[in-house]
């Protein structure tokens, strides 16, 4: 990583948690066409698979709600850990 990497990465992780998900949101989206042809295919296809098992069943959907409250607790569980760092 450059200096002025390293510099930017520096003043993103001082940054307010939504601020550094809003910046990782923009930087992520401003690289068009990251991934090779063969992943996007990839993706793609699995996309398909796994509508087509939830459209006939084969799959269920999980509520929102649970999703996120699984999230918060494994990010809670993160942020207690002690850092490796």
């Amino acid at each position: 990583m450059t200096t002025q990497a390293k510099e930017l990465t520096r003043k993103a992780l001082a940054l307010k948690p939504e601020e550094r998900i809003e910046l990782a949101e923009t930087l992520l989206t401003s690289v068009d066409g990251f991934a090779s042809p063969e992943i996007e295919v990839a993706w793609a296809e699995e996309i398909e698979r796994r509508v087509k098992d939830f459209e006939e069943g084969r799959e269920k959907g999980v509520p929102s709600a649970e999703v996120f409250a699984k999230a918060r607790a494994l990010l809670d569980e993160i942020h207690k850990a002690p850092h490796s760092r």
